[in-house]
Order: C-alpha cells, then structure tokens, then sequence
C-alpha cells in the first residue's frame, strides 16, 4: 500500500483578517480548500500552529512533514524583506511570516518538497532571499491581478492568461504552455531570490510562478489560487499529484538515511 504524505499547511492568525471583531479570542485558522485539495491526491493534510516564539516544537512538528503546502493570506510584512513598508501594503501576519519562512528555508536545506499557491509563492521568494512589489500598481504597465471575492469576484474566475516555461515542472504538468489562471493578489515578485527560477509570467511580465533550479528539489510556487481549479483543470491536478508524489519519495529516502 502506497505511503500517504504527511504535508504540513501552516495557519494564519485570526485576528490578522480584516472585520474581525477584536474581542474574539487569538486564534489559528486556515481555508479548508487547500486540506481538501491536498485529501483528493492522497496526502494527509497536518494544520500547522504559529508557534513563531517556540522554535524547538516548531522543529519538530517540521521534522515530521513530508512536504510543505504555503497557503495564500494577508501580504507578507516588508520587514521579512529588509523593506520599509509602502503606503499600499495591505494587513500582515508577523508570526505566521516567521514560522512559513523558516519551515520554507528548513525544506530548502534538506530538499524537502514545497508547493507555494498565492502569498505563499511570495513567502518562497522572500526565503531565498527575494523580494516584493507592495503593489501591482506600482509595476509597469500592470494589468489587473486583484480580482477579489470581496470585490463580486467568484474565487475561480478565469482572470488573465499566463506564459508557462516549456521546460519547466508546471508545463510538464499542464501540458501546454500557457492557460487561463484566476487571480486574487496585489503583489508580486520583485527580485527573484536565489536559486529560483521563474516559470510563467503575465502579460505584463510579472511572475507568475517560480521553481527551484535545482533538479532534485521538488519546489513549485504559483501566484494564482490552484485549490480552486484542481476539480476542473486536468492540469492542476496533476500538478498537485506531482507534488504529493515528490512528498512521497521524500518520505522513502529519509526511511532509508
């Protein structure tokens, strides 16, 4: 019987959304889409808590992840980048900026595999060293990247096309080299950190995912939201099976260390 993945998906704080009333109490919580798209290629979804001031547990609740699944959320703070903050960046998430990079900068040491969907595409660039753009508005030329629930948005809407690298893991798993993506962010990929390489882009040459460069790390960041797509693009599915096969080998290679 095939071993089933244990992927960690860290939380986020709840109080770090937007309209939420301050008297609830400090909680952890994340968009069940990701656990269930994760359920539907065989892994075994592992809700990870903040514990950004206790590095010792966080160690080893890592250490027992076969593979990494950064979720979307909040922008990521510019401190996490060496940058002061723009006017236009949105509401962050301290301590989950803390524990994502450092688990993202543990997978990257160890080669454990990393899917990065939205922020968490931001998240992998900031760990290799990379840094943002506070704003699409502030690119040149920008199209429209925030189409938002919030705004009459449906989170799977078809927003713009994107350019897939041939050679890359994401047109291996699309098959094609381009494609319809949805689109829920306002910030992007600014300098590519290292030992990335970008894998698709916009129309207006934004990045739109990055991979790892090298071969035997299995690490996929996308900008748009694939969890929504997964039941509808054969493509996205195999891109999630991808990952969680990765997850897998991972898993039988450390068995045998």
């Amino acid at each position: 019987m095939q071993q089933r993945p244990v992927i960690g998906i860290p939380t986020q704080n709840l109080k770090s959304i937007d309209r939420i009333p301050e008297d609830l109490p400090d909680s952890w919580i994340m968009n069940q889409r990701y656990f269930l798209a994760c359920v539907s290629v065989g892994a075994i979804p592992w809700m990870v808590p903040l514990l950004d001031e206790d590095p010792d547990t966080l160690r080893g609740i890592y250490d027992r992840l076969d593979g990494l699944f950064i979720a979307g959320g909040v922008d990521v703070d510019p401190s996490s980048y060496g940058e002061e903050r723009h006017e236009l960046c949105g509401r962050v998430d301290l301590p989950r900026d803390h524990v994502e990079l450092a688990m993202v900068r543990w997978a990257i040491e160890d080669g454990k595999p990393v899917f990065g969907v939205c922020r968490g595409m931001q998240v992998i660039n900031v760990a290799a060293g990379g840094t943002l753009v506070q704003d699409c508005s502030l690119w040149t030329d920008a199209i429209k990247h925030d189409y938002f629930p919030g705004a009459g948005w449906d989170r799977d809407h078809l927003a713009h096309d994107i350019r897939v690298a041939e050679t890359s893991r994401l047109a291996s798993a699309f098959g094609e080299a381009g494609g319809m993506v949805n689109s829920m962010h306002h910030q992007g990929i600014l300098r590519m950190g290292d030992g990335l390489v970008a894998t698709a882009w916009a129309s207006d040459g934004l990045v739109e995912a990055v991979e790892a460069a090298r071969e035997d790390q299995w690490m996929v960041g996308v900008q748009w939201h694939p969890e929504m797509l997964i039941d509808t693009h054969p493509g996205t599915r195999r891109l999630f099976e991808d990952f969680i096969e990765a997850a897998n080998q991972y898993h039988n290679a450390s068995a045998l260390v």
